[in-house]
């Protein structure tokens, strides 16, 4: 047997049974670690990660140039690593989608909905949720990536996406990734734009959700549009 191979399966084992309630963040790496790198002792590198960029959360944020500078981080190790969040939002969009057809009445219900896109995410992100008659969402997709401002949304692909869904109603959302959910003046700048260009084609902006973490703000419910 080789020699790390029974260290290996006791953390596994210890994974099955109990999950990762007792286990520190450098023994999570590890464990993850175990299917990059089949052979030897992991247990220093995940050591050597955690040192170098802190908490686990900040490993699997840590740039891919970032990871691989370290000693025995090569491509399939670091491509794990990123792997992770990846997984863990496409796994809590799942969860807050419950059956085929998602009805969306509400800022309460935009919220629950959209908020797990941007679980991880540590850019500025544009999504598009685009409704019918009844409030039924056809189709959300990512729209933009980068600081969501007059000069980098283009309104002319809001309302391409829109017509070409035929929504009767849209629900944009943004993340300020390293602030609150509270609009800027730039994101009312730019809600008045696509509010306009939407107008126009008969389209209703229904509202435009900023999301911060797990917290999200309705510039619905705090009154922008009934001021317009």
């Amino acid at each position: 047997m080789h020699p790390h191979e029974g260290h290996r399966k006791r953390m596994k084992d210890r994974f099955l049974a109990h999950g990762l309630e007792n286990f520190d963040d450098h023994n999570v790496l590890e464990l993850l670690l175990f299917y990059a790198l089949p052979r030897g002792d992991v247990n220093e590198l995940a050591h050597e990660l955690i040192n170098r960029f802190g908490k686990l959360s900040d490993v699997f944020d840590a740039p891919i140039e970032e990871l691989k500078k370290l000693r025995g981080v090569g491509d399939n190790t670091a491509t794990l690593i990123k792997l992770i969040p990846q997984v863990c939002r496409r796994y809590m969009i799942s969860r807050s989608v419950s059956g085929d057809d998602v009805y969306i009445t509400d800022s309460k219900k935009a919220g629950a909905f959209i908020v797990p896109y941007f679980y991880g995410e540590r850019e500025e992100t544009v999504y598009m949720i685009c409704l019918d008659a009844k409030c039924k969402v056809i189709n959300c997709r990512m729209l933009f990536r980068g600081e969501v401002n007059s000069a980098n949304v283009s309104i002319r692909k809001i309302v391409e996406n829109a017509l070409a869904y035929k929504a009767t109603s849209v629900i944009l959302a943004h993340n300020h990734p390293s602030g609150i959910a509270i609009p800027s003046r730039e994101d009312e700048r730019t809600t008045e734009r696509v509010l306009e260009a939407l107008r126009a084609v008969d389209i209703i902006l229904a509202d435009h959700i900023v999301v911060a973490d797990e917290d999200f703000v309705s510039m619905a419910d705090n009154g922008f549009f009934r001021r317009r």
